[in-house]
């Protein structure tokens, strides 16, 4: 599996909250992990910060037994989030310069073929194979509710007023409870793990024609937020990028 990390800071932001990591072991376990400080509270890069190191320490200590089923990969990711949002959750309660912090997170389990994907808040993972563009995750967001509740459509939410509110995130309340997704990918699959400083300036489509042309899987990653910049960059835009192809066009 190739992979390449690409974080950048925009173009009208003073300070990058979002961290990426993807964390080897020396058996076949990998995590990919991508946390999005949230914007417009204290200490946002602080929140992502935390939560990266968090997981990183538990997944290389971790016994490898509780990797053997998709039941225990659920019960000991569940595990660390719930203790990683505690710790971010008092942090921000007994430190006053970091009252409110939160952020999303996106943490990817993977054996090899086989992803175990949690999700909290409304950074995304999409699955791009030779058959299907599929998005995988489901946005913790407002306008998300609206379109399921059909008062709005995916091209009113395009644009609405309170398109960057999430309505779940790490470290905001005492507890959480995340999303769960199982992808088996194939041998064509890319794996794109990214913040909303990307998906909201980038269809799908645009997204594809970038990961299918006849680059290295680094200069994908770097065209990525390059398109995203050149398309206002007004947030943080951050990717994880993954290939299950054994060579590079």
């Amino acid at each position: 599996m190739k992979y390449t990390i690409e974080s950048d800071i925009g173009k009208k932001r003073a300070v990058n909250e979002d961290r990426v990591a993807f964390i080897e072991r020396p058996d076949r376990y990998k995590l990919a992990i991508l946390a999005d400080g949230m914007g417009g509270h204290n200490a946002g890069d602080v929140a992502s910060e935390m939560a990266i190191e968090e997981m990183k320490n538990h997944f290389l200590k971790a016994d490898p037994e509780n990797f053997h089923s998709l039941r225990e990969k659920k019960d000991w990711m569940f595990d660390v989030i719930t203790d990683l949002n505690e710790k971010i959750y008092q942090h921000s309660l007994t430190n006053k310069n970091c009252e409110g912090m939160g952020t999303t997170l996106i943490a990817v389990l993977i054996d090899g073929l086989n992803c175990l994907i949690s999700h909290i808040g409304d950074s995304r993972v999409y699955n791009f194979t030779t058959e299907k563009i599929e998005l995988v995750t489901r946005d913790h967001s407002y306008v998300n509710i609206l379109i399921e509740n059909g008062e709005i459509s995916e091209e009113e939410a395009v644009n609405h007023p309170q398109k960057n509110f999430i309505v779940k995130a790490i470290g905001t309340e005492p507890t959480i409870e995340p999303d769960f997704y199982e992808l088996n990918l194939n041998e064509t699959s890319y794996l794109l793990i990214c913040s909303d400083g990307l998906s909201n300036k980038l269809s799908t489509d645009e997204m594809a024609a970038i990961i299918t042309l006849p680059m290295s899987i680094s200069d994908k990653g770097k065209k990525l937020i390059q398109l995203a910049n050149d398309s206002g960059g007004e947030d943080n835009i951050s990717i994880i990028l993954l290939s299950t192809k054994d060579k590079e066009v």
